[in-house]
């Protein structure tokens, strides 16, 4: 279980790095400073993307599958509001 623990947590420190890169990219005043956080956010998502991987792989992340009515139940829901 600490490896497990070890993992959650990191993938959680990366998601928060993850927040800040981005809010960096968005805010940025010039083009360097934009393209330095962007790059930054970048390789922030891959590394959260591979920890997701390794944890999924464990079965450490499991996931649900969603019955298609419910997601066409939320499209239409979500389509019907943008026509308004």
């Amino acid at each position: 279980m600490a490896d497990k623990n070890l993992v959650e947590n990191i993938l959680l420190l990366e998601k928060g790095v993850c927040d800040l890169f981005m809010h960096g990219t968005i805010e940025s005043s010039t083009e360097r400073v934009r393209q330095a956080f962007s790059d930054a956010l970048n390789d922030a998502l891959c590394m959260q993307d591979t920890l997701y991987d390794k944890m999924s792989e464990k079965g450490w992340y499991p996931t649900e599958q969603v019955e298609q009515k419910k997601v066409d139940s939320v499209r239409q829901k979500f389509s019907g509001n943008s026509a308004q």
